[in-house]
């Protein structure tokens, strides 16, 4: 991603385990799916454990390997567990703090619940509006909670979980994908859009697995079985061992995923859709050597999402692949988030040209978007630098010129370089001798195994559906803030 000092995040990655069979530790299972599913999120996580009946779980601010210490997870294992929920979060509704870190656990009269989401209401405001004037207290400011609320309340007023959360499906607008554990069954939702990508595998000595991506399957041994329908519920029980759904919210017509899963949120060994995330990413520098096609001597990507992209440009236009920036894998999230100069510098510090490989070089860059430009200018200065001759830029994406309300991390309108200028006028920002964007056409063409369309509205402005307020991506944290002058806040 270009914009280290502003990347896109992506809100969440949710996992749940069923063994039947007892023979795996499920704590760790999670543990190690959650790894795989880092890039997800990496402001908090959390696992909740199952163990006959009796959910408890331990989250908190921080990576995997921070959060779950051997002590917090040897505390978990249990020999009896079958059934866990993981989740790693980055925070684009809510405020980053503990209490909105997940799976959310809720003890109420019929039992307890552990929950994970991964997305982003576009009526979460309202939904939260209504609960607090019929008496429900928050303690936190993520939507995650307000999806908590409504399954309890359903569930206390229908009894069967599955029900409660189809109930609750009536009322929620947006993107979501859930895993939710009961006493007895482990549960995957997916919106009947299908935002966000939720699919199951099966673990060899039976029992299944929910993930985000299929990467995470991977990572415990499981195969993939297939997708969660958008709309559908999908629920494990462990009284039968059986896989049952309910498809009441199925069969949408504006069925779309967010296109950004394959172009840059997902990881590469993940397939999503019945697609190859890093063939998709290929088709998408195939794409842009056809569209924007140049002499040079060599096509370089932008670790890490760029690199896909680049070797199917490299591929479609016969000019060799070259490995032109080495990445430091060791700078952490402290010294990105520590001071504006800290941040300035921190593209000189997360990358260095390979000088070998680019100088006195015609050099195509290929990444994976602009967002406000300022480390695209960075990037292609560390280029010339080191001696390219010349540098032309292509983006595995259109340019971005619209808020998301889904779950994507794009910052305020005013900050995105592509809204209200031409290409040639970014490229004078950014200082690259050409400049060119994937077509919304192409986009959308990137995965064609896929049985669903694509969210584009980030590039055209078209929404299937909006929020009727539009706040700020912290909408609950605005929600608290910018009350009517004389109400007051939640806990005053």
């Amino acid at each position: 991603m270009s914009d280290f000092a502003y990347p896109l995040h992506e809100e969440c990655g949710v996992f749940g385990i069923y063994d039947r069979a007892g023979t795996e530790d499920v704590a760790a299972a999670a543990y190690s799916a959650l790894y795989a599913l880092q890039h997800r999120g990496q402001e908090s996580c959390g696992i909740a454990v199952n163990d006959d009946g009796v959910i408890n779980g331990h989250r908190d601010l921080g990576l995997v390997n921070e959060v779950f210490t051997p002590a917090v997870l040897g505390s978990l294992a249990k020999p009896t567990a079958h059934m866990a929920t993981g989740h790693v979060r980055y925070a684009t509704s809510g405020s980053r703090v503990r209490a909105n870190a997940q799976p959310m656990i809720v003890r109420h009269g019929r039992g307890t619940m552990a929950l994970c989401h991964n997305g982003n209401l576009t009526n979460a405001l309202e939904l939260r509006r209504q609960l607090e004037n019929e008496g429900a207290i928050f303690h936190g400011s993520s939507d995650t909670e307000v999806i908590c609320y409504l399954v309890t309340r359903n569930r206390l007023r229908m009894g069967s979980i599955e029900i409660a959360i189809s109930k609750t499906m009536d009322v929620l607008e947006g993107a979501y994908s859930l895993v939710v554990m009961s006493a007895t069954k482990l549960i995957a939702v997916r919106d009947p859009r299908g935002y966000r990508p939720l699919c199951i595998g099966t673990l060899p000595g039976g029992g299944y697995v929910f993930a985000s991506e299929s990467c995470a399957l991977d990572a415990v041994g499981a195969t993939l079985l297939r997708d969660v329908e958008p709309g559908e519920i999908v629920i494990t029980d462990t009284k039968t061992g059986e896989l049952r759904s309910i498809k009441d919210h199925c069969g949408r017509p504006d069925r779309q995923m967010c296109v950004f899963e394959f172009i840059y949120f997902a990881r590469p060994d993940s397939i999503i859709e019945g697609s190859s995330v890093h063939e998709a990413r290929k088709q998408a520098g195939r794409f842009l050597a056809q569209e924007h096609p140049v002499e040079a001597d060599v096509v370089i990507g932008v670790p890490d999402s760029g690199l896909d992209a680049a070797l199917g440009y490299s591929q479609e236009s016969g000019i060799p692949y070259g490995i032109g920036f080495i990445k430091n894998k060791y700078i952490g999230r402290t010294f990105i988030q520590g001071s504006q100069k800290q941040r300035e510098n921190s593209v000189r510090i997360k990358l260095n040209a390979v000088t070998s490989t680019v100088k006195g070089k015609r050099v195509v860059l290929v990444d994976d978007s602009i967002v406000r430009g300022t480390t695209s200018a960075r990037i292609i200065k560390l280029l010339r630098d080191a001696g390219a001759k010349e540098v032309h830029f292509r983006v595995s994406a259109p340019p971005f010129k619209y808020p998301c309300y889904f779950g994507t991390d794009i910052p305020d309108q005013k900050l995105l370089v592509a809204t209200g200028r031409t290409v040639d006028q970014i490229n004078e920002i950014i200082g690259a001798d050409t400049l060119g964007y994937l077509s919304t056409e192409h986009v959308v063409q990137l995965a064609q195994n896929t049985n669903c369309g694509f969210c584009t509205a980030c590039f055209t402005g078209k929404y299937a559906v909006k929020p009727e307020e539009v706040l700020s991506t912290d909408i609950h944290e605005r929600h608290l803030n910018d009350r009517p002058k004389g109400e007051k806040k939640l806990g005053e």
